[in-house]
């Protein structure tokens, strides 16, 4: 899950000020040995979350999955799909975001709603369980399947643990989701910047965990962190969440406040956006695996079938009598 080598702009200009949504920004940071991404969402983020009418809480998880999901998914280069999914005994207790390359995504979270109401401010709302991420190339190529225990420790943390434990890159991510004022009521946002630690040295890539293997009883010292990924993180840190989720701040702006001492580079945007791929000819499909006897009892008092999307909250009614 690791940025590939991008192609050369050799060309210098200034920093755009132009804010775009639903946008990703791949970037380096050649000084330091750091690629990464910025990700905006304004309207995509938006429908997905007002369509389904989630409560607060649960749309800011919800959204901050959206942007994380992009954060890793757009690494695929041409197609394929990546998948981000949630199982676990909070009120939130499942949770799926899927981005079909190069640009779709969809999302969507099953909740407790007496759960969510008894849930103190601030408290994790996902609980214990598991987050996987699922990526899938299609064709002959390997299903791959990253998972990572969730302990309470929020989306962003829980990330960052996946990166340390499997994929041992040394990466740091932030997430926000926010509502702005707009001239029709509210409506969401969400943000997001993951840099990772990809020197050309393999030996200067830092294992931070435990292999595991030691003997019982001996104390393991983690290798000290590479002075250049320490300013990397120690500047990453400081962004704030307003900056991540401003209609009015482009990410090439937020880059260059971050990055200008050190330099940065960035390269191609590319857009995404909201896209189900739920279908009429896809939802009989579905049916038509189903026994007449299970289709039966489906029929509601209206004589059809009717079949809400979890993702997109479309409707389609379809007369049993086609089945037949």
């Amino acid at each position: 899950m690791s940025d590939g080598p991008q192609p050369a702009r050799p060309v210098s200009r200034a920093v755009s000020d132009s804010a775009r949504d639903d946008t990703v920004l791949p970037f380096s940071v050649d000084s330091l040995d750091v690629r990464g991404r910025v990700v905006r969402l304004g309207p995509s983020v938006d429908r997905i979350l007002s369509q389904h009418g989630y409560p607060a809480p649960v749309a800011r998880v919800v959204g901050e999955a959206l942007a994380l999901t992009i954060l890793l998914g757009s690494s695929l280069k041409i197609e394929g799909r990546f998948q981000l999914q949630t199982r676990s005994d909070g009120a939130i207790d499942m949770l799926v975001v899927d981005f079909d390359a190069p640009d779709r995504l969809r999302a969507f979270a099953r909740f407790d709603a007496a759960r969510l109401a008894n849930a103190g401010k601030g408290q994790d709302l996902l609980g214990a369980g598991h987050l996987a991420f699922t990526i899938d190339q299609g064709g002959d190529a390997a299903r791959y399947q990253g998972i990572v225990a969730l302990q309470g420790q929020g989306l962003e943390a829980a990330a960052h643990q996946y990166f340390r434990q499997s994929e041992q890159i040394p990466t740091q991510i932030r997430l926000a989701v926010a509502q702005s004022v707009t001239a029709s009521g509210f409506s969401w946002r969400a943000g997001g910047l993951m840099i990772q630690f990809l020197p050309g040295a393999s030996e200067r890539r830092r294992i931070e965990l435990d292999p595991g293997d030691v003997p019982e009883g001996t104390s393991f010292e983690p290798a000290p962190e590479d002075d250049a990924w320490t300013e990397a993180k120690a500047v990453a840190a400081t962004v704030e969440d307003h900056e991540l989720v401003d209609p009015t701040l482009s990410s090439e702006r937020l880059l260059y406040r971050l990055f200008h001492q050190p330099g940065v580079k960035v390269f191609e945007p590319r857009t995404v956006r909201d896209a189900c791929r739920c279908s009429d000819e896809g939802v009989k499909t579905m049916l038509r695996g189903f026994s007449v006897e299970d289709r039966g009892e489906m029929v509601g008092d209206d004589g059809m079938i009717g079949v809400t999307c979890e993702f997109c909250s479309a409707f389609r009614a379809f007369d049993p009598k086609d089945f037949e």
